[in-house]
């Protein structure tokens, strides 16, 4: 069953220490007032009696546990019983018996022990206080015994559906939070990915490289260099990743000079990359910026890996109202493979792409080649 949130949040509220604290106060005070006398809850045909000692004694024994209530339910239902039992058998019908009810109410709502226990006891001690009646010389009808009862039973069964609704508000919020970590943890995991791959991919690249150029010292130190440099990249970039995960982070839109130096650095590991960049960057492009250098960075990186020395081309058209990129590669690397095997790679690509409600595809072309091909709105906020 499918309960509006606001009812056991709202008792939850009203159920504090301190309101029931205020209602024990109500009750306490209003059955001591002299016009209250006899008005109050009335159940065995007892005839009405003057107020005494015993009756502030009955009145108190309902009141006043209603203090600690929450913290000691059981015993408060104990002492609120008694206090009833004696206001009703004495003939005071103070006003004080509505803390039976609510008595009820708090046990079955705060019980997670006990609470069959509890339920039994109480109907067991329920049936020599009906039958003390007919002894005294009153008693109600058999109905009515029933009807009171029942009433109680409401109550008791109000209290535990509240209890088990807080229940389940939180398991939701405990699976909401460890759906928010798992999506945290996969978050970082496809940052790291973007951030990483693609500088060590390139470093492993040309660390192979340096080995066949032994003979010639000066590209030898030239591929040594770039490799010194795309490390430091990789170390600045990841201090820029820790910043991106700092809360009051702001993203900024990538320039067309950093795609630039992704493209010059692509090239100096070895792989031939013809860039073209059409149209003018939007001022308002929000998050497309960052996320089609995210796609332009991992095409590379799969072109390093997968296609190295292939012909790859890159392509971005800025329009008025999206980003297109396209980076396609020829099928004749020195390797093969199926780009983005990991799931982080293109498949954290599309997530950000349709996070943006984009468009995404990326597969074999008709000459054998691999294209990635990514069509970005513009203007979503950062």
């Amino acid at each position: 069953m499918i309960t509006p949130r606001w009812i056991p949040e709202s008792w939850q509220r009203f159920g504090g220490t301190a309101w029931y604290s205020l209602l024990g106060l109500v009750l306490l005070v209003g059955s001591l007032v002299p016009a209250s006398h006899g008005h109050g809850t009335r159940f065995g045909g007892m005839p009405d009696r003057p107020f005494d000692v015993l009756a502030v004694v009955a009145i108190a024994l309902q009141c006043l546990p209603l203090v600690a209530c929450r913290r000691w339910p059981v015993p408060c239902l104990a002492l609120v019983s008694v206090g009833f039992a004696a206001d009703q058998l004495l003939g005071y019908h103070s006003f004080a018996g509505t803390a039976l009810p609510l008595a009820l109410l708090n046990a079955g709502s705060r019980l997670d022990r006990r609470r069959r226990a509890t339920a039994l006891g109480f109907s067991a001690a329920y049936v020599p206080f009906a039958a003390a009646f007919p002894l005294l010389g009153a008693g109600e009808p058999l109905a009515e015994v029933l009807t009171f009862y029942l009433a109680l039973v409401l109550f008791w069964a109000v209290g535990t559906w509240l209890r088990s609704t807080r229940l389940l508000e939180a398991e939701r919020r405990r699976r909401v939070a460890e759906d928010t970590r798992a999506a945290e943890r996969a978050r970082i995991a496809r940052e790291l990915h973007d951030v990483v791959t693609h500088h060590v991919t390139a470093m492993v690249v040309q660390a192979e490289a340096a080995r066949y150029l032994t003979s010639a010292p000066e590209r030898l130190d030239q591929s040594l260099t770039s490799v010194t440099a795309t490390g430091r990249r990789a170390i600045s970039d990841l201090r820029h990743l820790l910043d991106v995960l700092s809360p009051d982070h702001e993203v900024q839109s990538s320039s067309s000079d950093e795609l630039r130096a992704l493209v010059e650095r692509t090239r100096q590991a070895g792989q031939p990359v013809e860039f073209t960049e059409e149209g003018t960057p939007s001022t308002v492009a929000g998050r497309a910026g960052p996320v089609a250098y995210r796609v332009v960075r991992e095409a590379l990186t799969n072109a390093l890996k997968y296609a190295h020395g292939s012909g790859t081309r890159v392509r971005v058209r800025h329009g008025e109202e999206e980003i297109t990129v396209e980076v396609s590669t020829d099928g004749s690397g020195t390797s093969a493979g199926s780009p983005g095997g990991n799931g982080r790679g293109l498949a954290g690509l599309r997530d950000r792409v349709d996070a943006l409600d984009g468009e995404f595809t990326a597969g074999r072309d008709a000459d054998g080649g691999f294209l990635v091909r990514a069509r970005l709105p513009t203007g979503v906020p950062s």
